[in-house]
């Protein structure tokens, strides 16, 4: 079942546009990773997913909602069927990470039982099987500021699950971690998608991750996706069409913006 199609999709802010003419659909229970260097569109395809960047042209549908046109009650329960984790872990600090995992149910909470932090026997078990799949159950008492950076990332991806999304979009969620904690992300991350057939969509820096992690791979480059598809089919070549041809772009601007940079010499 399709859970995400791109048509011509272009993205942008204001009228500069970051992502061009993409192409894209993404079923029901894939771990996909997004790969590419710095600047390439990475980031800007996953919000626009979420529906937090400008459409520029072109057709977007998530969960059978057409983005381009949806209104705000409908982009309301959109986004509480999309989990976001983000490379700076957005937790509450002072709150433990009980607390931090239950906030993931506010939008179907009672008011006053969100405010007070009253949780229900069944709302406790409930936590506490994320805090099991995420492997952090043994500091549920302790408050998220004396976590380890991989801590407060498994703490983030047990709060996204406690949402009940249908899709994870996780946005560098390794990138500031050593290889252990990342690893441990990673195995997180592919722990939710397999017990509860939630789709992920990742964007990763290391490529060896993907292939290692991720069922599928979007190489992208200048805001184009230029591979998509299993990771086992991700050549040299490919890679260097991904990675390189960006630097090339790279310099390229340089000289046309700065023609009187070292840039500009070497490429003369």
């Amino acid at each position: 079942m399709e859970q995400i199609r791109a048509e011509q999709l272009t993205l942008g802010y204001g009228r500069k546009e970051v992502v061009k003419d993409v192409d894209l659909t993404v079923r029901k229970g894939e771990f996909l990773s997004i790969i590419g260097p710095s600047g390439v569109g990475k980031s800007t395809l996953l919000m626009g997913i979420n529906a937090t960047t400008s459409i520029l042209g072109g057709h977007l549908n998530v969960l059978g909602c057409d983005v381009a046109s949806i209104r705000h009650g409908d982009l309301k329960n959109l986004r509480s069927r999309v989990g976001v984790i983000f490379q700076s872990f957005n937790l509450v600090s002072r709150l433990s990470v009980l607390d931090n995992i239950a906030s993931g149910m506010l939008h179907r909470r009672p008011l006053l039982s969100a405010i007070f932090k009253h949780y229900s026997s069944q709302q406790y078990d409930e936590i506490y099987e994320y805090m099991k799949v995420v492997g952090i159950e043994d500091e549920a008492l302790s408050r998220c500021d004396r976590l380890s950076g991989g801590q407060k990332q498994r703490v983030a991806i047990a709060r996204a699950i406690a949402q009940h999304p249908e899709i994870i979009l996780a946005d560098e969620p390794i990138s500031s971690l050593d290889p252990v904690s990342a690893r441990s992300v990673l195995e997180t991350l592919r722990n939710a998608n397999e017990k509860y057939g939630i789709t992920v969509v990742a964007n990763l820096h290391q490529l060896d991750y993907a292939r290692e992690y991720c069922s599928r791979v979007i190489g992208m480059n200048a805001g184009r996706i230029v591979y998509d598809g299993s990771p086992g089919n991700l050549c040299q070549t490919t890679v260097n069409r991904i990675y390189c041809c960006a630097k090339k772009e790279r310099e390229e601007q340089i000289v046309r913006h700065y023609p009187f940079s070292p840039a500009a010499a070497s490429a003369a």
